[in-house]
């Protein structure tokens, strides 16, 4: 490999050095004579804030860094090397392969120098002196822009390179091979081979065209190290720019598309985006703009006087304070003045690195606030600040917010916005990570940050790290645990009335959970239909409301509690709202008997039941369904043998309605009979449901219609004559028109749509019709409709005498009728 890439890399630099001689030359020529000048570097100014230049010290210094930023080509006498792997490919996986955003060269750029700082900062524990004095003592990152040369600066007072850290680190990928890296990558799967110095520093090739990295280690001399991405790079000798005393400096000779990174509003932005907790200082040589009192000229000044009146009162205010005074102030006026100082741009404090035992309440708060960019006065609900140690070690804090987005549920399953951001080693990474936190948590806001995640890898890639899933099931736990939490303090969630009571008014954790589950309970149901792993622990967070409990939202548990003795089921009903189900038919008996059913009025509950199967081993039982058990009652049999002939009768009769069954009711109090539906078949509530869908198919519907059965109340004195009636003659029409109205009614009752109202309607007349004692056969009288034909006549006589003036220009309509 080292023989076919020698020839070709010697004739290049051979045609290279043919082409600029006179440049070489020159830069050569400038290079000696500077040489006397930097026995004695020039020394980096104590007051550095007030140069407008930041690091320029005389101007010589700037001279020179003008002349080399303006050439941007490697220097003559510097030791050129050859990228072992062809730079189209190496820029190919860079830009196409992991990084789909070019904002993150600068996330990239910080946090290699923070890496550095931490190493500096590491080494100093056991050797003060190696931080150096003034200035080189500073662990902090500094960005600079120079606007007329287009460069973009960033210099942090980190460790340092030598010359042979220079070109290992800055040619890892390259001394690697590109075939070789890809082909490693592939096999193994390790994500660690990317997360490497070289590949997150040549990120800066997304913006930059040439680029120079000037470094000074402790141990060696000062280096320059310049590329143009072109397949070489240099390291030379930096006699040319300033002294570093310690750490590294990075130029990015920014492209002509790549304007946007000289605005100082798009760097802070940036660097609050995706480096905003790292643990140095961030500073931005800023532009500000100052009021500066400057004395006017005479002749300004006698303008003024003439231009503007001055009452008698300004002028003896005057002449009081000159002759305080003793002396007449010089006259000055305000101007605009551009002032150039170091601004902090990362302020924000990390508390998740804190012991959350030392954090109070009040600065939670301010951090969800900071972090949610939500600037209103009300805390989040709850929080959780924890660290996970492992295989995979992590940091989080964890917030649930005081409301609900309006769009939350939204474009649910199509939206991958999430609200957790991914940090690693306090470096943002992302917030559009999916597969961090499951979809029905989606509201919860907060950040991860991670130890042991690789770095320099797209989001695409980490998407698949294997450590994410470990992350996302202890996530869920916290999440859960926080949640739980919520209800446990809320005085109102307490079974203990008394406590509840003696409980001030004030206390702002009363109602909490309440709230909660008014803003997010939705997320709950959602997350019992899609987790089947965490369904036991999300139905505890449960809440419904009863018949027993009394407007107020109660548990699963608090349910079980207030179970009557011998009840093995837990019993529930679906419906469009509380106030119609209270009156619903099914439930006569059950209240009477005094068992509890659940109300479940959201169109989710729905979905939620056919997931929901048990709870502590007690199973669920909808009590417009068929199999409801209410104990044994001695009568069953009795009372089925004697109505045998009626339900067998009416099961005839409505043949045409697609009725299944006809049965005695264990159900049913004061109300003739309700229609029920199969067991493992849609209630009345969801062929609501799914007929009101947008796309719903009829035909598909039909497979998924439980079967109807007709139940019946055999103690209604209704149910009591029909079965005499039968009895006495079986086909009676009446009888069968009165069968057949009754359980049209039923099945209206019992949340049902008619197939033909109108023959409901029509049979309900017939019905007032006999109750009125009107004769069946009487017929609707009907209108007089001869008046309107003479005047229709009329009409047309009035039209056909205004025509022959029009036609005679025209046809006339009877000859064209007869042509036709």
């Amino acid at each position: 490999m080292m023989r076919k890439w020698t020839i070709p890399s010697v004739l290049f630099l051979v045609c290279l050095l043919f082409l600029l001689p006179d440049q070489g030359r020159k830069l050569h020529a400038n290079a000696e004579g500077d040489s006397d000048d930097l026995v004695n570097p020039p020394k980096v100014e104590d007051k550095i804030g007030a140069v407008p230049n930041g690091l320029s010290t005389d101007s010589e210094v700037a001279k020179r860094e003008a002349e080399s930023i303006s050439k941007k080509s490697l220097r003559s006498n510097a030791e050129k090397f050859e990228f072992q792997a062809e730079v189209s490919r190496l820029m190919d996986i860079i830009i196409n392969s992991l990084y789909s955003n070019k904002d993150i060269f600068l996330r990239e750029l910080i946090s290699n120098a923070s890496d550095a700082l931490d190493k500096i900062r590491f080494l100093s524990l056991t050797d003060k002196e190696i931080l150096g004095e003034g200035d080189d003592a500073k662990l902090e990152i500094q960005i600079k822009l120079d606007k007329a040369n287009k460069v973009l600066s960033i210099r942090d007072r980190g460790i340092g390179m030598t010359k042979e850290d220079l070109i290992k680190n800055l040619g890892t990928i390259a001394k690697s091979g590109t075939s070789a890296f890809v082909e490693k990558m592939q096999a193994s799967g390790d994500f660690n081979l990317i997360g490497q110095f070289g590949v997150g520093f040549y990120s800066v090739y997304l913006v930059a065209d040439y680029v120079e990295v000037i470094s000074k280690n402790n141990d060696d001399i000062q280096y320059v190290w310049e590329s143009k991405a072109d397949g070489a790079f240099a390291v030379s000798e930096d006699t040319w720019n300033e002294p570093l005393g310690r750490g590294t400096e990075i130029r990015l000779h920014l492209r002509e598309e790549a304007g946007e990174y000289l605005e100082e509003s798009k760097l802070k932005e940036l660097v609050k985006r995706y480096s905003e907790f790292i643990n140095f200082p961030i500073n931005l040589w800023a532009s500000k703009e100052v009021d500066v009192e400057v004395p006017t000229d005479e002749d300004e000044s006698s303008d003024e006087e003439e231009t503007t009146e001055t009452s008698e009162e300004e002028k003896e205010d005057e002449e009081k304070e000159e002759d305080e005074e003793g002396e007449k102030k010089p006259k000055t006026k305000k101007v605009k003045e551009t002032t150039y100082e170091w601004e902090l741009l990362n302020d924000v404090k990390a508390i998740w690195l804190r012991n959350p035992k030392e954090v109070t309440d009040e600065e939670y708060t301010k951090f969800y606030h900071s972090l949610a960019k939500d600037f209103g006065d009300e805390k989040p609900m709850g929080w959780s600040h924890f660290n996970a140690e492992g295989d995979v070690e992590f940091k989080a804090v964890i917030f649930v917010p005081p409301k609900a987005p309006h769009d939350l549920y939204e474009s649910y399953y199509n939206a991958n916005k999430s609200n957790l951001k991914l940090y690693v080693r306090r470096v943002f990474i992302s917030d559009e990570f999916d597969e961090l936190l499951p979809k029905y948590l989606n509201f919860l806001k907060g950040l991860v940050d991670s130890d042991t995640l690789p770095l320099n890898v797209s989001r695409e890639m980490l998407q698949q790290h294997s450590s994410l899933k470990t992350i996302k099931k202890k996530l869920i736990r916290k999440a859960l645990d926080m949640i739980r939490k919520i209800a446990e303090e809320d005085p109102e969630e307490s079974n203990d009335k008394k406590d509840v009571e003696e409980l001030s008014e004030e206390d702002e954790k009363k109602g909490q959970y309440t709230k909660f589950w008014n803003e997010f309970g939705k997320s709950i149901k959602l997350g019992i239909i899609e987790d089947a792993a965490n369904r036991n622990r999300l139905a505890k967070l449960l809440r419904f409301e009863s018949t027993r409990s009394g407007g107020k939202l109660t548990s699963l548990d608090q349910y079980i509690s207030r179970m009557k003795s011998g009840q093995k089921d837990i019993f529930y009903i679906t419906g469009t709202s509380k106030e119609q189900l209270e009156k619903s038919p099914f439930l006569e008996r059950l209240t009477k008997k005094n068992y509890e059913v659940i109300f479940f009025t959201d169109p989710v509950d729905e979905y939620l039941m056919q997931y929901l199967m048990d709870y502590e081993d007690r199973k669920f039982q909808n009590v417009s369904k068929e199999g409801l058990k209410l104990g044994k009652d001695s009568k069953d049999k009795e009372l089925k043998e004697s109505f045998k002939d009626l339900t067998k009768w009416w099961k005839t009769t409505l043949a045409s309605e697609n009725v299944d069954d006809v049965k005695i009711s264990n159900r049913l109090a004061d109300t003739p009979c309700v229609v029920v539906t199969s067991k493992f078949g849609w209630s009345a509530n969801m062929e609501r449901i799914m007929q009101s869908q947008t796309l719903s198919d009829a035909n598909k519907q039909a497979y998924m219609k439980g079967k109807r059965v007709l139940e019946i109340n055999p103690r209604h004195p209704i149910i009591k004559e029909l079965r005499e009636r039968v009895v006495k003659d079986a086909e009676d029409s009446s009888v069968k028109q009165t069968a057949q109205l009754i359980y049209q009614t039923a099945l209206m009752e019992s949340g049902f749509t008619l197939n033909d109202p109108k023959d409901f309607a029509s049979r309900i007349y017939d019905s007032v019709k006999s109750s009125l004692s009107i004769s069946p056969d009487a017929a609707v009288e009907e209108e007089d409709y001869s008046e309107e034909v003479e005047i229709e006549s009329e009409k047309k006589d009035e039209t056909s005498s205004s025509k022959p003036e029009a036609d005679e220009d025209t046809e006339e309509p009877s000859d064209f009728k007869d042509e036709l």
